[in-house]
């Protein structure tokens, strides 16, 4: 018998849209044995709470995330808000028993996401961080077609993440809206944000990073704040190049920026194998792009594979082959996968001790941007 999961949304952004879409669609199309519904929804701005939460259909709102964790009738806790508010919820609902979901990244460090992790796994409860990239049918595909020793011995593995949003200096720091250019909200800036999309996928695929150094640049040194009204030092990373060693001994290369003129979410991969090559673009997300040195001749070279069949990840739930799927299916697939995982007893990745190698990662970026020197992990 399919079971009812009642889910607790705090917050109320783009987030919190892209999971609610995702947790009011999946049993449209995949058998978990779960049926969620949008029991309550919690936010301070009640307005904004209000048309949220009659948007997307939550049967009740609550003006203080505390008191729906404390509610019986909720089972799952989803976490849509601002990294510095992420350790205290997630510890609360873990501690009253509730399952917990958390937005990227799982904390603003590795020091503050460890309470979180200790959280869940003495309360025994499921737990998962929101790196939906995983879940595009291309990325998995790539994920499986490397498992499956396709690229031989891995040479390099190179990404980026590319944006322009804040070239203005009249863009502010603080608030609502940009709270992901201040340092206290966010932790750090393209490195948590951005950089740590591209690095869950590649330990995800390529395995653990055992040491890097980096290159993080802020290049307007002095934004207003939103909520203050008064100029401010800026204390995120506008840019961050680094280069990475994995234990596997490939390469690699990671670029993120929010100053590339054009790029609104410009996410690349590639992976360089002795067998072969495999390369993603998320503006064509459908598609992996794949270089087999064993044909031979003049019938060598890139092939282009349209992830649409239903033997691709996730495929054989959607429509017939050659019919293509978006962005917002990869947060459904990570739903059902989380779901599946309470069904089978298997929890789905990432968990929070998964994601917190992540954070590691990134406060080595940070660390190394600062030095200027080689950081071990």
């Amino acid at each position: 018998m399919t079971k009812q999961l009642n889910v607790g949304m705090v917050g109320y952004g783009f987030m919190a849209r892209a999971h609610s879409n995702a947790w009011a669609n999946v049993s449209h199309f995949f058998d978990t044995g779960y049926r969620p519904v949008l029991k309550a929804a919690a936010a301070r701005n009640v307005s904004k709470l209000r048309h949220f939460a009659e948007q997307w259909g939550y049967e009740s709102q609550e003006s203080d995330w505390q008191a729906m964790i404390e509610r019986k009738d909720i089972d799952a806790i989803d976490i849509c808000v601002p990294n510095d508010l992420h350790a205290e919820i997630a510890i609360a609902a873990a501690k009253a028993g509730k399952m917990v979901l958390c937005e990227k990244p799982l904390a603003r460090t590795e020091a503050e996401g460890k309470p979180m992790v200790d959280a869940v796994e003495q309360a025994g409860v499921p737990n998962m961080v929101w790196y939906n990239y995983r879940r595009v049918p291309a990325v998995t595909l790539i994920k499986n077609m490397v498992e499956a020793g396709r690229l031989g011995q891995i040479f390099h593995y190179r990404a980026k993440f590319l944006q322009d949003w804040t070239i203005s200096p009249d863009v502010p720091q603080g608030g609502a809206a940009t709270w992901r250019l201040d340092v206290e909200a966010a932790g750090s800036g393209v490195t948590g944000d951005l950089l740590a999309h591209c690095l869950d996928t590649a330990i995800w695929i390529n395995g653990g990073i055992t040491s890097l150094t980096a290159m993080t640049e802020t290049f307007i040194k002095e934004r207003v704040h939103a909520e203050t009204g008064k100029k401010q030092a800026v204390g995120i990373d506008d840019a961050a190049a680094v280069l990475a060693r994995f234990g596997n001994g490939s390469l690699g290369t990671f670029e993120s920026t929010r100053y590339a003129r054009g790029h609104k979410a410009g996410y690349t991969l590639e992976i360089n194998g002795e067998k072969g090559s495999l390369a993603w673009d998320l503006h064509d997300l459908n598609r992996v792009q794949f270089f087999d040195h064993s044909i031979e001749g003049a019938q060598r070279g890139w092939t282009n594979i349209l992830v649409t069949d239903g033997d691709h990840p996730y495929l054989g739930k959607w429509w017939v082959p050659g019919l293509i799927i978006g962005y917002e299916h990869s947060f459904t697939h990570q739903v059902a996968d989380f779901l599946d995982g309470l069904r089978t007893g298997k929890p789905a990745a990432p968990t929070f001790r998964d994601a917190l190698e992540t954070n590691r990662i990134c406060d080595a970026i940070i660390a190394s941007g600062m030095s200027g020197k080689w950081v071990q992990l």
